[in-house]
C-alpha cells in the first residue's frame, strides 16, 4: 500500500480510487446468480445438491442438521469457546433489548386515535458465511435479535465443511435460539432457497446476513421477484475506513486494517490522515504483521484494492468518509467525541485508540451486519425492528369523525376522488 495525497488527484482519478473492488465482477457476479436462482426455481433440492457438490466440495442428499449433530457439535467445541460465546450473547442481547421498540397510541383529535402496534416477521432466513473462517458470531447477531422480536420460525443457513458437516462453533451459536432451523447451505444457493423456497428449506418472508459478492447479489435478486422476500441490506464484502490524526499508533492503525483486510479478498480498507510520516509508519508496520498472520496471502489480495490517503485537514477526511459511507469507521483521534457529530453515514463507529473494529465483530453487544458498498448512506445495521413488522390501528367515534371527516372531504375531493369523500359524507349526514 503506497501513500496517496488527496490534493493531487482530480476528480475521476478520486472517483477511481475509491472504487469498491467488487464493481469489476459485477456483471459477471449478476448472470452467475440469475442462472442459480433458474435452477433452483427449476429443479428444487435436486439443483441444490448439485450446486452444494460444485461449490462446497461435498455431495449431500440431507441438508437440514439433525439433532445427533447439534449434540456432536456442543461436545466438539471447546470449554472457552463455548463460554466466549454465551458472554458474547449476554451483551448482544443487553443492548439489542434495550433498542426494542414499543407501540405507541395518541388522540390526534377528541374522538379520533390512531396508534402503532409491532409484529414479528413471522419466518424468516438468516445466513451465516463460512468460507475460509467459520462465523458463530454472525450466528449470534442474527438469531439474538430474531429471538427478541419473537419471530416463529428462524431458518438458517450455513455452508458445509468438506466432511459434511456445519461448522461445530456455528452450531453451538445457533441453537441458542430455541426452535432454529439449521441448514447445511452455502453461497448464493442458499439466498436462492430460502427465497424460493424448496422440498427441504422453508420459503422465508426476509432474509438476513452478510456474505460476498455473490451472497449479496442473490439477495437484491430475490427482493426483486414477484412476491418474493425482503432483505435487511445489501451487506457484501467487509470494509473499514480509519481516520487517524498525528497521535494514532501505527502498530494498532495497522491491525486494525488487517483485521478486516483478511476476512477475503474482496474486502477493502482504507486510511486517512493528514500526517504523512503516519502514513509511512503505518505501511511499514502493515509488513511487519502481515509476516506473522496465518491468513496473509487473503489480506494481501484485498491490501491490493485498499488505500492509505493523505489529505490537508481533518474536515477532508469526513467529507471522503461521508461520500464513501463504510461499514466500519474507526475515529483513531484524540478527542473522537468532538468529531462524532461529523460523521453523517457509516454502519457502525468506534471511537479512540482501544475500540478496534473487532470488538463490535464480536462482544461489544452492537451488531456486526452492517450495510457495505455504500449502501450506509441510506440503511442502519440490524437490530430488533429489523425482525418486526409496524402496523398503524385507527379508531374514531362519531366525534371523531365529525371533527376530522370534513378535512377528509375536502382533500378528497381536491384530488377527484369524489367516493374517497363520498365514504365519509355518508357517515357525516348519519345523525347520531
Amino acid at each position: 500500500m503506497r501513500p496517496v495525497a488527496w490534493r493531487e488527484l482530480d476528480p475521476a482519478a478520486r472517483a477511481a480510487l475509491l472504487e469498491r473492488p467488487v464493481h469489476a465482477v459485477s456483471a459477471q457476479v449478476r448472470e452467475a446468480v440469475a442462472e442459480i436462482f433458474a435452477a433452483v426455481a427449476a429443479r428444487g433440492d435436486d439443483a441444490l445438491v448439485e450446486y452444494t457438490a460444485r461449490f462446497d466440495g461435498v455431495r449431500l442428499t440431507d441438508f437440514e442438521v439433525r439433532e445427533e449433530e447439534f449434540e456432536a457439535a456442543a461436545a466438539a467445541v471447546p470449554s472457552e469457546v463455548r463460554d466466549a460465546i454465551l458472554e458474547a450473547e449476554a451483551r448482544i442481547e443487553h443492548f439489542h433489548r434495550a433498542g426494542i421498540l414499543q407501540p405507541y397510541r395518541v388522540e390526534t383529535a377528541p374522538g379520533l386515535s390512531c396508534e402503532r402496534i409491532l409484529r414479528p416477521i413471522a419466518r424468516v432466513g438468516l445466513y451465516v458465511p463460512a468460507g475460509s473462517a467459520p462465523l458463530p458470531s454472525t450466528a449470534l447477531m442474527l438469531t439474538v435479535p430474531a429471538r427478541l422480536a419473537g419471530c416463529r420460525e428462524i431458518v438458517l443457513c450455513t455452508p458445509p465443511r468438506a466432511d459434511g458437516t456445519a461448522d461445530p462453533a456455528v452450531l453451538v451459536a445457533a441453537r441458542l435460539a430455541r426452535g432454529v432451523r439449521v441448514f447445511k447451505l452455502g453461497g448464493a444457493q442458499a439466498i436462492a432457497a430460502m427465497a424460493l423456497g424448496t422440498a427441504s428449506v422453508p420459503r422465508c418472508d426476509k432474509l438476513f446476513g452478510p456474505g460476498n459478492a455473490y451472497v449479496d447479489e442473490a439477495k437484491r435478486q430475490a427482493a426483486q421477484r414477484l412476491g418474493g422476500p425482503a432483505i435487511d441490506m445489501p451487506a457484501g464484502p467487509s470494509e473499514v475506513l480509519v481516520i487517524a490524526d498525528a497521535g494514532a499508533d501505527p502498530a494498532f492503525l495497522a491491525a486494525d486494517l488487517l483485521s478486516q483486510a483478511e476476512h477475503g479478498p474482496d474486502s477493502q480498507v482504507l486510511l486517512i490522515t493528514d500526517t504523512p510520516a503516519l502514513l509511512e509508519a503505518v505501511a511499514d508496520e502493515i509488513e511487519r504483521q502481515l509476516a506473522r498472520l496465518p491468513r496473509a496471502a487473503i489480506a494481501r489480495q484485498a491490501l491490493a484494492a485498499s488505500r492509505l490517503i493523505l489529505v490537508d485537514a481533518l474536515e477532508e477526511a469526513f467529507a471522503i468518509s461521508n461520500a464513501y459511507a463504510p461499514e466500519h469507521l474507526i475515529l483513531a483521534l484524540r478527542q473522537p467525541d468532538l468529531w462524532l457529530p461529523w460523521v453523517e453515514s457509516a454502519g457502525s463507529v468506534f471511537l479512540g485508540d482501544y475500540t478496534p473494529e473487532a470488538l463490535g465483530d464480536y462482544c461489544s453487544g452492537s451488531n456486526h451486519v452492517l450495510p457495505t458498498g455504500g449502501a450506509a448512506r441510506a440503511f442502519s445495521g440490524l437490530s430488533v425492528v429489523s425482525f418486526q413488522k409496524a402496523i398503524t390501528v385507527q379508531r374514531a367515534t362519531a366525534e371523531g369523525i365529525a371533527n376530522a371527516g370534513p378535512c377528509a372531504v375536502t382533500l378528497a375531493r381536491a384530488e377527484g376522488l369524489h367516493a374517497h369523500a363520498r365514504a365519509v359524507e355518508l357517515r357525516l349526514e348519519r345523525p347520531t
